[in-house]
């Protein structure tokens, strides 16, 4: 028998169609993977079992829970049912969660509205649902705020409040994305055990392929706004029917250049001398002290990194989230100053003063390319932007037209608006900034950590691209091994603010020699290789 099914699902927005006959079933304990590119429609069909569809969103078809029409339901209805028979977890926990609400009431908060329970008693039940997840007293005491915990923390607080009334389907939309890898294995574990444990029906919506490949029982693979193909894990993995899962099957194990190879083109010719050396790098923070007589204790983000980085060489950085690499980031950028050692680049030190000139020579690609620019300028000024440093060349409009072309975009993009372009598109343009004042470093801060599986494999090959026609040197700092271990030549791994290892990164993946580097590259999610047999 069916906990959920959906039958012929279709929604419209403004009489344009968004999700298009789309029909699913769900077993209770069943683990569903449901996959697919941005814009597939994946999210739209949790929000429609939801009930959270825009306002004017049209839904058709059927969508039965336990044999019950949700669609039929009235709002009411639908609010008495979210949180009680259905639950979700959202991709950014941060924006779930109230930051004026403590960690316990929050959870509480579920349990009073449904249960009528008191706050004692909801309080009560609130403590044994965050024990449940791994936050247990009294490290994690109710009266914590969201931004006093990290964000695996927050994300095990969004899952507590999830599962607080034993919900018979719980949807997670894209819960591990921003992790760092152990922590998407720990919270990935979290999900499928409570799901196995509870008996509760799970949809698990990513777009990577490599974490259904380790969590879900059956996959179902969406594109504009249809189910294109369903089948059990292993077997569609193995002999995917359509064409379309073929192509992201490929994408997710894609390879951008033999990583032996990979930006060594450089690292023979006359010039030797490194592009980027770090030296002794301390970046030591002052904590606030446990009483008024005791002495400031500190934080050292930073610990004595010595590295040192080529011309046109791809250098990759990982670690768990808060060992350092944001802080060291910062500093290579010369935006903190260090407490000690020193940093150079091209032989002249980087510090926050450092002249406009040698700034120029490196540049950044962030995460959301969305957050970086100014949503109301157009693309010309946008791109322009960094020509403040040095003073805008005469042939400026003539420079932003190149750099459009070099990353595979139009010279009449100059005219649009930033939300006129797609998540792909949006990286596009962040690497067109970076390069269009022409740096000989770009650091790469998990640059492609958000883009699903092809886009991330087309802007991998274009930054290969441009790194051997520009002769560029990359930092690549990510979470996602895989990634870095196909983009990289060389690895550095660190945890606690230290280095722990470092060498070339084929060598490093396949014989780690530091228990910490052999602790994440296992916790990261992969496609067993007797699965990737597509035909």
């Amino acid at each position: 028998m069916s906990l959920l099914r959906l039958e012929t699902l279709s929604v419209e927005i403004g009489g344009a169609p968004i999700l298009r006959e789309v029909s699913l079933d769900l077993a209770p304990g069943e683990i569903l993977g449901l996959v697919g590119e941005s814009g597939s429609g994946k999210s739209m069909t949790a929000l429609a079992m939801m009930g959270l569809l825009p306002h004017r969103a049209r839904a058709s078809g059927r969508i039965a829970l336990d044999g019950e029409n949700l669609l039929a339901l009235s709002e009411n209805q639908r609010c008495a049912l979210r949180g009680n028979e259905i639950a979700m977890i959202f991709q950014e926990p941060m924006t779930a969660l109230n930051p004026l609400m403590t960690i316990g009431d929050q959870v509480a908060e579920t349990l009073m509205l449904h249960r009528r329970m008191l706050r004692g008693e909801a309080l009560d039940a609130a403590r044994q649902k965050l024990d449940r997840v791994g936050l247990t007293a009294p490290r994690f005491p109710l009266s914590l705020y969201p931004h006093e915990l990290s964000g695996g923390q927050r994300q095990r607080v969004a899952i507590a409040m999830a599962i607080a009334l034993r919900p018979k389907l719980l949807i997670a939309d894209e819960p591990t994305t921003a992790l760092d890898v152990t922590t998407q294995a720990e919270v990935l574990s979290l999900i499928g055990a409570l799901a196995r444990e509870e008996g509760m029906g799970l949809i698990l919506i990513t777009h990577d392929l490599a974490v259904v490949a380790g969590l879900a029982d059956r996959v179902a693979v969406m594109k504009a706004g249809r189910v294109v193909e369903t089948g059990a894990t292993e077997a569609l993995f193995r002999t995917p029917r359509e064409a379309y899962t073929r192509a992201l099957l490929e994408a997710s194990t894609h390879r951008t250049r033999p990583a032996e190879t990979a930006g060594s083109a450089y690292l023979d010719q006359e010039e030797t001398a490194p592009l980027l050396q770090v030296a002794g790098a301390t970046r030591i923070y002052p904590l606030a002290r446990p009483h008024p007589f005791a002495p400031h204790p500190e934080l050292r983000a930073v610990d004595d990194v010595s590295f040192a980085l080529n011309p046109g060489e791809s250098l990759g950085l990982v670690g768990e989230s808060g060992c350092g690499k944001s802080t060291l980031t910062r500093a290579i950028l010369g935006l903190d100053p260090l407490q000690g050692g020193q940093i150079t680049l091209s032989g002249h030190p980087v510090s926050p003063e450092m002249p406009a000139p040698l700034r120029a020579d490196v540049q950044v690609v962030f995460q959301d390319p969305y957050g970086s620019f100014n949503p109301r300028q157009r693309v010309d000024r946008l791109l322009a932007e960094p020509f403040h440093l040095t003073g805008r060349p005469e042939d400026w409009r003539a420079r932003v037209a190149e750099a459009l072309r070099e990353v595979d975009l139009s010279p009449d993009d100059m005219g649009k608006y930033i939300h006129e372009f797609s998540g792909g598109q949006r990286q596009r343009l962040a690497i067109a900034r970076a390069l269009i004042i022409r740096p000989k470093l770009i650091v790469l801060d998990e640059a492609v950590s958000a883009l699903d599986v092809r886009v991330r494999a087309q802007v991998l090959d274009l930054l290969a691209a441009l790194q051997e026609s520009h002769r560029l040197a990359y930092l690549f700092i990510s979470h996602d091994l895989s990634v870095v271990r196909n983009v990289t030549t060389r690895c550095l791994v660190m945890r606690a603010g230290r280095i722990v290892e470092e060498g070339p990164t084929e060598a490093l993946f396949d014989a780690p020699r530091h228990p910490y580097t052999q602790a994440l590259i296992a916790a990261a999610p992969q496609i067993p290789a007797h699965w990737r047999n597509p035909a």
